[in-house]
């Protein structure tokens, strides 16, 4: 039986063939480097936000802060950010509810505020969603690093953009002048034209012939394409543009790689790599994965030989949780160096970068031995010059209601009953997708709801 004799079948030849013609977009508006909005980049103050994600939650017992305001006292774990103290608000109480029954999918929704069961899609992140304000002043969009590949930017889509590890990489792709040449490197770009305008009558042809499904699938691959050529697009009209000068110092700053270094170099350098392209103004938005939650690396530079996902799931062991604690607070140390050379680097106009840049460090989980989703452990930092005032605690869960308070040994530490607070959520109302809308609208994204959000956190 000849199984194409069927008609809603589809020979796979032919469908390459109709998409395997190119030709170039008009030049949009979105698609060019705004010279002729000089003006408005030289009055305007940037706008800048980086997001940093840690798996598998924290060791909480040693990391809940236990008091609301501005007279909060720093946990063990968080004591390497007290010299920034009125530059961060540490957030207790926060949930995703689209998280709370697939723990798995917490590092996929942490900045898209989605909802992942078995037949979702996911929804554009935050960081994407400033991306669209902020790309038409920069060469890049957006900048995606992540030490397993697995990036924190989705798509309007539903599609995970992919990320650089290589801190060599990293640097080349925002530095480094194209090989060949600027000739070669635009004669590449324009081989990636548009491969749907000339066979749009076409392909919409065979749509006809598809079930819905595929039909979704079709679409969600003709957006990734319409992406990649605004991008392609973008990247050639800015080859015109000379790359920003890089002082020898700032060029063996960002050297080291790893496995061919220690993690604390490695992060230390990303940030770097960070902290430079928002200097030079290559991007303004910018994500870093410290690990996936089966994938985060050992540090063995500290003691710590066994993955982060390993001392998550600690089941009482002391050892394991004394590990999980200081691997926590080893984050926090590279964190609060990245805040640190925010805060002594200029930007282009003059001013310190940590005011015009907002930064997120957390994780989609809060307790990691039973994937407890709730009481999510979040900082906020920087800012100050869109509006963010700092200097306390923002506790969701001392804002409910019903919350009896948190519960304490005769050593004064926190008991394992906490372990409560971080598995349901004790404040419903309390969405983490309030702190991402908030953030988006500080970038002047222009909306009042992002993700599941219910209302706008007051900062």
């Amino acid at each position: 039986m000849n199984y194409l004799s069927q008609s809603w079948l589809i020979d796979r030849r032919h469908a390459l063939k109709a998409m395997g013609s190119f030709i170039s977009l008009p030049l949009l508006e979105c698609m060019v480097p705004m010279r002729a909005a000089a003006a408005e980049k030289i009055t305007a103050t940037p706008r800048r936000s980086a997001f940093i994600y840690l798996a598998n939650g924290v060791h909480s017992l040693n990391y809940q802060i236990t008091t609301a305001g501005k007279d909060y006292k720093f946990s063990r774990s968080m004591k390497p950010l007290e010299k920034h103290r009125d530059s961060i608000t540490p957030i207790s109480g926060l949930h995703h509810p689209g998280s709370l029954s697939h723990h798995h999918n917490c590092i996929s929704i942490w900045l898209t505020g989605g909802k992942l069961g078995p037949s979702d899609r996911n929804t554009i992140s935050v960081d994407q969603k400033m991306a669209e304000i902020t790309a038409q002043h920069t060469r890049y969009p957006s900048l995606e690093v992540a030490i397993t590949q697995e990036s924190l930017a989705w798509t309007a889509d539903g599609v995970r953009l992919p990320a650089l590890r290589r801190c060599s990489e990293i640097f080349s792709s925002m530095f480094a002048e194209p090989k060949g040449g600027i000739a070669a490197q635009r004669r590449a770009l324009r081989r990636k034209g548009s491969v749907l305008d000339d066979n749009l009558a076409e392909v919409r042809q065979l749509e006809k012939k598809m079930g819905s499904e595929d039909k979704g699938r079709m679409e969600q691959y003709l957006t990734s394409v319409r992406e990649a050529e605004i991008r392609t697009r973008r990247a050639d009209a800015w080859l015109d543009t000379p790359l920003p000068s890089i002082s020898e110092a700032d060029r063996t700053r960002t050297n080291r790689d790893i496995p061919d270094t220690k993690a604390g170099d490695y992060f230390r350098t990303v940030y770097d790599l960070m902290v430079l392209a928002f200097q030079t103004d290559v991007t303004r938005v910018a994500t870093f994965s410290l690990g996936g939650e089966g994938q985060a690396i050992a540090i063995p530079e500290i003691g710590i030989t066994e993955s982060r996902h390993q001392l998550s799931h600690h089941g009482g062991d002391m050892d394991y949780m004394e590990k999980l604690t200081n691997y926590d607070t080893f984050a926090l140390e590279q964190f609060s160096y990245f805040l640190t050379r925010l805060e002594e680097t200029k930007d282009l106009s003059g001013k310190s970068l940590l005011g015009s840049t907002m930064s997120l460090f957390g994780s989609g989980m809060s307790y990691g031995h039973s994937h407890g989703n709730a009481n999510l452990p979040l900082v906020l930092a920087g800012g100050s010059d869109l509006g963010l005032k700092h200097g306390q605690h923002l506790d969701f869960n001392q804002k409910a209601t019903n919350f009896q308070g948190y519960t304490f040994g005769p050593d004064g530490g926190l008991t394992s009953a906490h372990y409560q607070v971080c598995s349901r959520p004790v404040n419903s109302d309390a969405h983490m997708s309030n702190l991402l809308l908030l953030m988006a609208q500080r970038m002047g994204v222009e909306i009042s709801q992002f993700g599941d959000s219910n209302q706008v956190i007051a900062l």
